[in-house]
């Protein structure tokens, strides 16, 4: 049985490939933790120079499964364990190496935040983003809120945010979420061109030069941190029960 989350390490570059195509790549929690323990794998490994993000099928991630993430909130309530996409994000906040994403297809919710913690984005020229926090009763998260602001101006980043609604790889571009856009066809070769790149350049320059970059990573995880706080609050409101059980009868019904 295949991995839903597959990974290989070749030439320096570490591929993590979500591979749930069935579902639109949705991330379940087994998955959040099982591309947390490859992050933290290749970040300790020196053979690793750069990871490449990328999927199965014609989707990059569909962001949450709506049922399990509705199950393991309660769960994890429960037992007052932090969530599994909470764990994820912080490793990937952390991350020390190079990053670069794949980006075809649909790329909603956690499917566009995750990549503002990326380097280096390629979109297909039919990606599809968007933001459905509110719609759901939710609030941003993955640092959204400070680092859309930051990368677009404020009035853009509470449209994408307050509104919800899809754009496409165009619209991306020019508010730099993504750093190129070509045909599909080329997604792949694009971006493993990027990583191949990266994995070439003197491996402690790269890494120092990216935390320069990086200089506000402080106040990113305060932010990510305080988005949690209001986003698992808001998991016990009536907002968030009727989004996400609507949005679940519409994945059952359609």
């Amino acid at each position: 049985m295949s991995e839903l989350v597959e990974s290989v390490v070749e030439a320096g570059i570490c591929r993590i490939i979500l591979n749930r195509p069935e579902k639109k790549n949705a991330l379940t929690s087994a998955m959040y933790d099982r591309m947390a323990m490859l992050l933290r794998a290749a970040d300790s490994d020196d053979a690793v120079r750069v990871v490449q993000l990328g999927s199965s099928g014609s989707d990059f991630c569909a962001g949450n499964d709506i049922a399990d993430f509705m199950a393991q909130s309660r769960q994890d309530a429960a037992t007052i364990e932090e969530p599994a996409g909470l764990r994820f994000l912080d490793t990937l906040i952390g991350f020390g190496k190079p990053i670069v994403a794949a980006v075809g297809g649909a790329a909603i919710g956690i499917g566009t935040t995750m990549l503002l913690h990326c380097d280096i984005v390629v979109a297909s020229a039919d990606a599809v983003f968007g933001l459905p926090f509110v719609k759901l009763g939710l609030v941003p998260e993955a640092a959204s809120s400070l680092l859309l602001p930051q990368l677009m101006g404020y009035q853009r980043a509470a449209e994408l945010l307050l509104l919800g609604d899809t754009f496409n790889a165009s619209t991306a571009y020019e508010l730099r979420l993504v750093n190129r856009v070509v045909p599909a066809d080329d997604l792949g070769i694009t971006a493993a061109r990027y990583a191949a790149q990266l994995a070439a350049r003197p491996p402690e320059a790269l890494r120092l030069s990216r935390q320069l970059l990086r200089s506000n990573l402080a106040e990113v995880r305060s932010a990510k941190s305080r988005e949690a706080a209001v986003f698992l609050q808001r998991l016990s409101s009536p907002e968030a029960a009727a989004g996400l059980n609507a949005f679940l009868s519409r994945s059952r019904s359609g």
